[in-house]
C-alpha cells in the first residue's frame, strides 16, 4: 500500500486488532468500532487511530465514523449476521470502494461475493491448510496407509 488510506474496521477483537494496529503503524487513517469498550485494549500502544463503542448496524455509528470519506471496510466481527450487514450499508449506502468481511459458514461466501463483497472464510483457510499439510505427507517418503 503506497498512498493513505481511510480504512473502517468493525470488530476489535484479535483480528480487528492486528488489522487496525498494522494498517496504523503503516500510517493508514484508521477507525475501529466496537459495541465493547474493553476490546480497545488489544490495539498496540502505537495505534493512532479512533474508537467508536457502539453498533456498527446502526447508520448513526457509521456516520460518526465517517463511513462516507472512507475507502476500505473491513467487518471482522465474530457474527456473520452483522458482518453482511454492515459490508451491504458500507457497499449500498455509502458507495465505498472496497468492502471486506469475515464469513465463518462457508455457504455464505456466494451470496457476500454477489453483492460485490470480498470474504475472508477462516473455515474454508484452515480447511485448505490441513488437507495441504496432508497431500504433503502422502507425497513424502513414508507411503504406508493405515
Amino acid at each position: 500500500m503506497n498512498r493513505e488510506l481511510f480504512v473502517i474496521i468493525v470488530g476489535c477483537g484479535r483480528v480487528g486488532s492486528i488489522l487496525a494496529s498494522s494498517l496504523s503503524r503503516e500510517g493508514h487513517a484508521v477507525v475501529v468500532i466496537d459495541r465493547y469498550i474493553s476490546t480497545f485494549k488489544d490495539l498496540s500502544p502505537e495505534f493512532s487511530g479512533f474508537q467508536i463503542e457502539g453498533d456498527a448496524t446502526e447508520l448513526s455509528i457509521l456516520r460518526q465514523a465517517k463511513l462516507d470519506k472512507a475507502q476500505a471496510l473491513i467487518a471482522t466481527t465474530h457474527k456473520d449476521n452483522v458482518n453482511l450487514m454492515v459490508a451491504q450499508i458500507a457497499k449500498r449506502i455509502f458507495a465505498v470502494p472496497t468492502v471486506m468481511a469475515r464469513v465463518f459458514d462457508p455457504k455464505r461466501e456466494d451470496l457476500y461475493r454477489s453483492l460485490g463483497i470480498e470474504t475472508i472464510c477462516p473455515t474454508c483457510l484452515a480447511a485448505e491448510k490441513f488437507l495441504k499439510v496432508l497431500g504433503e505427507m502422502g507425497s513424502g517418503d513414508r507411503g504406508e496407509t493405515p
